[in-house]
């Protein structure tokens, strides 16, 4: 592995924000206390800034990470991942701005490759629609997850999507059930 200047612990983070989200890697830019990392998915291009110090992100460098992004016409969002806090005005003002902030808690492993943990997929709008079709049912109708829920934050769901969550079952073989992300 390169020598980083993000240090063993969040280069894990971002491994596996990159690994489970499916992200592709387009370019990285390190500099003293970070980097800013351009990726891929589905078309839509993110800048990931992850910063190495334990530094509390205030609203300023919220608006600062917004004014970048907006100075590139390609990229569609940003992700902000730190080991570091976040005051209530910068949670605020990412939620305000469509800016995704990583929790401290954020897993360094791939949660899913425990035992215990059933696979999650965020559907497709077609998925989405044919499953509400199926059931005939509204989303709301759904059983609820929070979006504050681990496997949630891991995966890049948001409020408003619907999981297919996978489990295997001693009796059932395969049993599969959905659930809708709400807001906390």
């Amino acid at each position: 592995m390169a020598v980083s200047t993000l240090g063993e612990i969040l280069e894990k983070k971002l491994k596996v924000l990159l690994e489970l989200r499916g992200y592709r890697l387009l370019e990285r830019k390190d500099y003293d206390g970070g980097a800013y990392i351009t990726v891929e998915h589905k078309d839509e291009k993110i800048l990931i800034w992850a910063i190495s110090s334990r530094t509390t992100v205030g609203k300023d460098m919220i608006v600062r990470f917004k004014k970048r992004i907006d100075e590139d016409e390609t990229l569609k969002r940003g992700i902000i991942i730190t080991n570091g806090r976040y005051t209530v005005s910068a949670k605020s003002e990412a939620q305000k701005e469509g800016i995704e902030l990583i929790p401290q808690n954020f897993p360094t492993f791939n949660v899913f490759e425990h035992a215990l943990v059933p696979k999650h997929e965020i559907l497709t709008p077609e998925e989405r629609e044919e499953i509400l079709k199926k059931y005939k049912v509204k989303p709301y109708q759904i059983p609820n997850i929070s979006a504050s829920d681990p496997i949630v934050r891991v995966i890049g769901a948001r409020p408003g999507d619907i999981l297919r969550i996978t489990r295997k079952s001693p009796t059932a073989g395969v049993y599969v059930s959905y659930r809708y992300v709400v807001e906390d």
